[in-house]
C-alpha cells in the first residue's frame, strides 16, 4: 500500500500515532466549549470545528493541503479502517430537489415524519450544516464472513420456511451505526492530521443527508431501480456513510449506470413498493413496514410479508450483480445465532428482558419489544394458512399474547389467529 511523501509503513504509522494523538486532544478541548463560544489559539481559527455544532459558518474553500491531497491515499486510510471505498461529492445536488419534493408529495414516505422535517435542506449539505463545502463518502461491506457463494440462492429459500423468522442481512450482526460511526470520526481526525484543524461532522444513516444521491456523485456507485447504489465489483450489500467538511477537497467522479433494461428487483418486490424504476412507495416497502412503521399494519399487506420480521432482502437477493457481493472484513457483522431462522413459537416466547438481551449492540433492537412481537405475529398468522395440525404449539405461543397489554400486539395476534381458522380469545386444547 503506497504512502504519499514516500513514506515507509513504519514512518506512517509514526505520524499518524503522534498526530492522531494530537487531533483526539485538540478535539477534546473544543468539545468542551461547545456551549459557549469557541476559544483557539489564531493560528487555528481559520476554519470552524463543526463535528456538534457549527460556530464559525465562513469555511476555507480551497487550501493547498487539500488540492494537493492524493486520494490513493484516502483510499487508503478508508480501508484502514474497513472501508471498501471512499468518495467525495461536492454540495450542489439541486437536481435532486424535484425528486424529493415529488416523493415527499406523494406521500411515499409513509409516516416517517422527519424525512420531510428539514424540507429541502436534506439535498442541501451547506445549509444543513452551514460551512460545509465538500462531502466524504465512504461504503462498508456488509456480507457476514463466511458466506456461501450461493447465498442469494440460500435466501430466497429461506421464505419457503413459514414457521422459521427470517431477518435481513445487514442485520444479522452488530448495529452498523455504532461500526461506522466510530471508524468515519477516526477517518476525520487521520484527515485533519494531514489537513490541520478540519471543521467536520460525521453521519450514519442518522440525520437528513440524501446518502445515495451523495454516493452516486461521489462515484461509489449508481442508482439501482429499487433506488439502492450498486457497484459493479460489490452489488448492493454495503451501508454508507458521510463527513461533511468544510475544505475544498478534489471531487472524485460518478460512474455509468449499468442496470439496463433488468427489472427483476421490481418484479420480485412481494407488495410491489417499486412502483416505477427508481421510485419507492415506502409505505408498501417491508422494510419499512417492519422497522420504521410504529402503528398497525396494513391487513391487505400482512399476507404479502410472509415470514420477514426485519427487513427484506428480496430485492438484493434476485439482482444479477449481487453475484460480486463481498463479504466484510470485519467481524461486526458475522451472523449472531439466535435471531435468523429460529422457529416462530420460539421468537414468540421472548419476554421484553430477553429480547433486549439477546438483541443488545443490534440494529433490531431499535423497534422494541412490542413491534417485534407485531412482526412475529403477521408471520405466524401467514405460517398458519399453510399449516395443519402441527401448527398446535404456534397457536399457543400466540394465544399467550392476547392479554397482552398492548392493543397494537393483541390485534396482530388476534389477526394471525384467524388466519388458522382459530376463534380470537378461545383457548386451544390441541
Amino acid at each position: 500500500m503506497a504512502y504519499q511523501r514516500g513514506f515507509t509503513r513504519a514512518q506512517m504509522a509514526m505520524q499518524a500515532d503522534k498526530g492522531l494523538a494530537q487531533a483526539r486532544l485538540r478535539s477534546q478541548v473544543l468539545r468542551k466549549g461547545l456551549r459557549g463560544a469557541l476559544v483557539r489559539p489564531v493560528q487555528q481559527q481559520r476554519r470552524g470545528f463543526y463535528n456538534h455544532k457549527v460556530n464559525n459558518p465562513k469555511a476555507q474553500t480551497s487550501t493547498p493541503q487539500a488540492a494537493a491531497l492524493d486520494m490513493a491515499q484516502l483510499q487508503a486510510w478508508g480501508q484502514e479502517l474497513g472501508f471498501s471505498q471512499i468518495g467525495v461529492a461536492g454540495v450542489d445536488l439541486g437536481s435532486a430537489e424535484p425528486g424529493l419534493l415529488a416523493w415527499l408529495q406523494a406521500g411515499f414516505h409513509g409516516s416517517m415524519d422527519y424525512m420531510q422535517h428539514h424540507g429541502l435542506k436534506r439535498a442541501r449539505p451547506a445549509e444543513l450544516i452551514p460551512g460545509t463545502v465538500r462531502v466524504i463518502t465512504a461504503r462498508m461491506d456488509y456480507l457476514p464472513r463466511g458466506t456461501a457463494p450461493d447465498w442469494q440462492s440460500i435466501e430466497v429459500n429461506r421464505l419457503q420456511s413459514p414457521a422459521t423468522g427470517t431477518v435481513a442481512l445487514y442485520a444479522r450482526g452488530r448495529d452498523y451505526h455504532k461500526v461506522l460511526r466510530s471508524r468515519l470520526q477516526s477517518l476525520a481526525e487521520r484527515l485533519a492530521v494531514h489537513l490541520g484543524p478540519l471543521g467536520h461532522r460525521v453521519f450514519t444513516d442518522s440525520a437528513p443527508v440524501l446518502e445515495a444521491e451523495l454516493a452516486t456523485r461521489s462515484g461509489l456507485g449508481w442508482r439501482g431501480k429499487h433506488t439502492l447504489v450498486l457497484h459493479r465489483e460489490a452489488g448492493s450489500l454495503f451501508f454508507l456513510g458521510e463527513i461533511f467538511v468544510d475544505v475544498a477537497l478534489p471531487p472524485t467522479p460518478p460512474v455509468e449506470p449499468h442496470c439496463g433494461t433488468c427489472s427483476a428487483c421490481i418484479d420480485v418486490c412481494p407488495t410491489q413498493a417499486i412502483v416505477a424504476p427508481y421510485q419507492l412507495d415506502a409505505r408498501r416497502c417491508i422494510s419499512y413496514l417492519t422497522i420504521e412503521h410504529a402503528g398497525s399494519i396494513d391487513e391487505q399487506l400482512r399476507p404479502l410479508m410472509g415470514n420477514r420480521i426485519y427487513g427484506c432482502d428480496d430485492c438484493q437477493s434476485v439482482c444479477p450483480w449481487n453475484k460480486y457481493a463481498r463479504t466484510s472484513r470485519l467481524p461486526d457483522f458475522d451472523e449472531r445465532a439466535g435471531l435468523n431462522g429460529q422457529s416462530l413459537a420460539s421468537l414468540l416466547a421472548w419476554s421484553e428482558a430477553e429480547f433486549l438481551q439477546r438483541t443488545e449492540g443490534s440494529a433490531i433492537r431499535r423497534i422494541g419489544h412490542v413491534r417485534w412481537l407485531r412482526n412475529v405475529a403477521v408471520a405466524a398468522g401467514n405460517a398458519l394458512r399453510t399449516m395443519d395440525a402441527s401448527a398446535a404449539v404456534l397457536r399457543r405461543a400466540l394465544e399467550a399474547h392476547l392479554g397482552h397489554n398492548s392493543a397494537i400486539v393483541r390485534e396482530h395476534v388476534q389477526w394471525a389467529l384467524m388466519q388458522g381458522a382459530v376463534v380470537p380469545g378461545a383457548v386451544s386444547t390441541a
